[in-house]
């Protein structure tokens, strides 16, 4: 196992994996691991598989819960491993999201991420009700945890307004400055504008010295628009993103919800966005504009209940429910996506060399 002091944040396409539950709310272990080899696709998808983020509905999951979806993921990224790399592929990092209710719940669910050999750790400093100092509950009751069990692994802090659980809707710049002082704190994933990317990386360059700092941009299509010389909404888009370019290049990698289903398309538009391909970017945000439009209605997007519904439909999974709390589809709703999804799967077969259209599990394995 790695080090610390010798881990680098890997680089690509981190998928925030969803959580396969059947009718009652209890997780499917087999339909889980069925999931991460399909978001794997053979070395071809996932670099990172990132258990119990918004994506897997961990707020809505309790901690039993959440503990057997986190290790049935971190168990078959290891089994996969051996043969990826057998292949000449890279190795994926499976990180365990151990943000909880409280600041006891979340230390559990750390201790608990040890024990099963998760290669990194996720936090949403913010959702957790009862910490009003970020920084010193990482630096003293997460660290003292870490000295305890004499095992430190990377730490990638989360800032979503969508899920902060106080007043404070985002990380401030200090805090993360602060932050990432701490050896065992290596990036963030930000789920915001091109301008807080730029600020949150300036925050952190300056500590470089302590060990690689990554960064990830949470909200996908932005990869896909950043490279674009437009006028307007477009020229201040890129205005931002060149400032966030001359504090660190690139950023590490793109965290994808839309992933669960397309994780060969999202790894094709990590590496043309890197390459700054603009034409090839423009084609894939056109597709995969036409699979969020399949998922909006007029009573609101339904993001998670249609990854599963399209898992589904591929026979990855044998259920498509969600949890207690996250918007289902209607009879109606689930009939109009089976019939775009089918548009597009076509669409994305005609357009796409076969290589970066993702492959059904049974396809794979003969």
């Amino acid at each position: 196992m790695r080090t610390l002091e010798t881990w680098n944040p890997p680089r690509g396409l981190s998928i925030p994996c969803v959580t396969i539950l059947d009718p009652d709310g209890e997780p499917i272990g087999e339909d889980q691991r069925r999931l991460t080899r399909y978001l794997i696709q053979s070395g071809r998808g996932a670099d990172v598989i990132f258990v119990m983020g918004t994506t897997g509905e961990w707020n809505h999951l309790d901690v039993r819960r959440r503990r057997r979806v986190s290790q049935v993921v971190v168990e078959e990224v290891r089994k996969a491993n051996p043969r990826l790399e057998q292949a000449g592929h890279r190795p994926v990092e499976a990180w365990v999201g151990i943000t909880g209710a409280n600041a006891a719940e979340t230390l559990e669910s750390l201790d608990f991420a040890l024990e099963i050999g998760a290669a990194a750790a996720v936090i949403a400093p913010l959702a957790i009700a009862d910490v009003e100092d970020p920084v010193r509950f990482l630096a003293r009751d997460v660290a003292d945890l870490l000295d305890a069990r004499e095992r430190r692994i990377p730490f990638f802090l989360y800032d979503n307004a969508d899920i902060a659980a106080g007043r404070e809707r985002r990380l401030r710049t200090r805090w993360v400055k602060r932050l990432s002082r701490l050896d065992f704190v290596r990036g963030i994933k930000v789920s915001a504008s091109p301008r807080r990317l730029g600020h949150y990386t300036k925050a952190a360059r300056q500590f470089r010295d302590l060990g690689p700092f990554g960064l990830y941009v949470g909200n996908a299509f932005y990869i896909l628009e950043m490279m674009r010389p437009r006028s307007g909404l477009w020229g201040t888009f890129r205005e931002h993103w060149n400032r966030f370019l001359l504090h660190d290049l690139l950023p590490s990698g793109v965290v994808s919800g839309p992933a669960n289903l397309w994780p060969r398309e999202w790894q094709r538009a990590w590496q043309v966005a890197c390459a700054g391909d603009v034409e090839r970017m423009e084609e894939l945000r056109q597709l995969f504009r036409s699979f969020r439009r399949a998922y909006s209605f007029p009573g609101g997007r339904r993001s998670i209940a249609a990854l599963k519904r399209g898992l589904f439909k591929l026979g990855v999974i044998s259920s498509d429910a969600v949890a207690p709390g996250t918007p289902a589809l209607s009879g109606e709703e689930a009939s109009c996506f089976d019939r775009d999804l089918e548009i597009l799967r076509a669409e994305l077969q005609t357009r796409l060399p076969d290589v970066w259209v993702s492959k059904e599990l049974e396809a794979e394995s003969a």
